[in-house]
């Protein structure tokens, strides 16, 4: 993507800027995320010492990462993705039917009420909309215009510019390929409501008093944290309803799904490093050279995030999935507006971006400082912190970031001189040319017709895809 960017825009600034913010997001909300997921649920089920499984997960997952490259990142990945299916498919039926099917659920959430409380506080009871997407704009925790807008700027950001992401795109044998891979991926990404999200609640609803803890001793007992314990609502469920066997499935299972995004983040990292960092500081490097740089890099990331870790475990309460979306807020927008504005505005030019992504950098990198330094206070206490934290949620927030570098990024682009042609050619929605948008490699055997049917094929489920998604989120609002 920052290669993209480069073209499309010219200069080498923004390009080397992409890849650095790559490398620290990988660092601050994917490899340490992984880590201390990986390590939490292998301490819960197993009783290991945390960071033993935490070294554990590092050896075998840079083990093969570091001597198979991308093509074994690949392989390994599709094959944990039927097993993590599988898996997950089976805690999910025993889940539903140890607490009597979703219409129970509903009942036995509102009434998960750990036993030990904090006096006149209501952190300890479930709130009255967790069966509802659409949340309240202003009360909400997840409120629906942060959701519906911030979440999709978000989501952008990470389909479609992340490397990780885009790095398997490109290596797709045609367009029709690289369409169906994506198309595939929506599908799975519409099961975790029903294989994820559920069964937490269930496990919310029949473990109250770990899981929902509020009483920081209880919590410490319960996971080793004193802030909460949401985050052991999974392994949890699969210590307690998984038969013996299965249990080791499922173990198997989450440490399959947390290796195959690790070593995905590895393989991108170190490419990122190696061709936008290193070879713009040693032009004249050989293939041996990068290799070598490149698997350095990995162990250099991997000591920054597992630093990194303690601090991951005192942050927005310690639920992994506000902290990795509350960093994510504040630093992404910028990018997602320079990428969609690129795209679709042919006068948009490097001066514009860059400022864009300037403004949007300091702006959130402040609010992400603020956050750190001013953290959600526990339970019972006041909220003394300042008002853009405590009165603009962190999807809000990446509404406007989002607004105010787009409007950044026109401005400057409108006060300064319109892009070469050679960075407009082939770069942007309307100048691609239709030999482009075929999408097949040189010297491919298949016929125009088989990529016009397969186009087709695709273009249909994408659309089936919306209307289903949209079903859903209507069905659940």
């Amino acid at each position: 993507m920052p290669e993209y960017i480069q073209k499309r825009y010219g200069g080498q600034r923004i390009r080397t800027y992409l890849s650095v913010l790559s490398l620290l997001l990988s660092v601050f909300t994917k490899i340490s995320i992984d880590l201390y997921a990986g390590a939490l649920f292998v301490h819960i089920c197993l009783g290991w010492n945390f960071y033993l499984s935490t070294i554990l997960m590092l050896i075998i997952t840079a083990l093969y990462t570091i001597a198979g490259g991308l093509a074994a990142v690949i392989y390994t990945d599709a094959l944990q993705t039927l097993i993590m299916v599988v898996g997950a498919i089976i805690l999910t039926v025993k889940a539903f039917d140890h607490i009597g099917g979703y219409e129970q659920l509903a009942v036995a959430y509102a009434q998960a009420i750990p036993s030990r409380i904090i006096a006149n506080t209501t952190c300890h009871v479930p709130r009255a909309d967790a069966m509802h997407m659409f949340r309240d704009p202003y009360t909400g925790d997840l409120p629906w215009t942060g959701m519906t807008f911030g979440l999709t700027i978000m989501a952008t950001w990470y389909w479609c510019t992340d490397q990780v992401i885009v790095q398997r795109s490109l290596s797709a044998r045609d367009l029709n390929h690289a369409k169906a891979g994506s198309i595939l991926a929506s599908y799975l990404k519409m099961l975790p409501m029903g294989l994820i999200i559920m069964p937490g609640m269930i496990s919310r609803a029949l473990f109250p008093d770990d899981v929902g803890c509020v009483v920081p001793s209880e919590c410490l007992r319960a996971c080793g944290a004193e802030i909460g314990c949401s985050n052991i609502a999974y392994p949890k469920l699969v210590m307690e309803l998984m038969p013996i066997g299965l249990r080791g499935l499922m173990i198997a299972v989450m440490m399959a799904a947390l290796m195959s995004s690790l070593t995905s983040i590895f393989n991108s990292s170190s490419t990122l490093f190696t061709m936008d960092i290193w070879r713009r500081l040693r032009p004249r490097a050989g293939e041996r050279e990068l290799l070598l740089v490149g698997r350095l890099v990995i162990v250099v990331l991997i000591g920054v995030s597992v630093a990194w870790i303690p601090v991951l475990q005192g942050s927005n309460s310690g639920q992994l999935f506000i902290y990795m979306q509350s960093v994510t807020s504040s630093l992404a927008p910028p990018v997602t507006a320079v990428f969609v504005l690129g795209i679709f505005w042919q006068r948009a030019n490097e001066q514009g971006a860059f400022w864009g992504l300037m403004v949007g950098l300091a702006l959130g990198a402040t609010r992400l400082v603020l956050e750190f330094l001013h953290p959600a206070p526990p339970c019972g206490d006041p909220d003394t912190r300042p008002a853009i934290l405590g009165s603009i949620h962190y999807l809000h927030f990446a509404v406007a970031l989002f607004v105010l570098s787009g409007a950044v990024v026109v401005a400057g682009s409108l006060l300064t001189p319109p892009p070469q042609g050679i960075q407009i050619e082939n770069l942007t929605w309307w100048t691609l040319a239709q030999d482009v948008l075929v999408g097949a490699k040189a010297g491919d055997s298949q016929t125009p017709q088989k990529h016009a049917f397969w186009a087709r094929v695709c273009g249909f489920n994408a659309i089936l895809l919306m209307c289903v998604n949209i079903f859903f989120y209507a069905y659940f609002a």
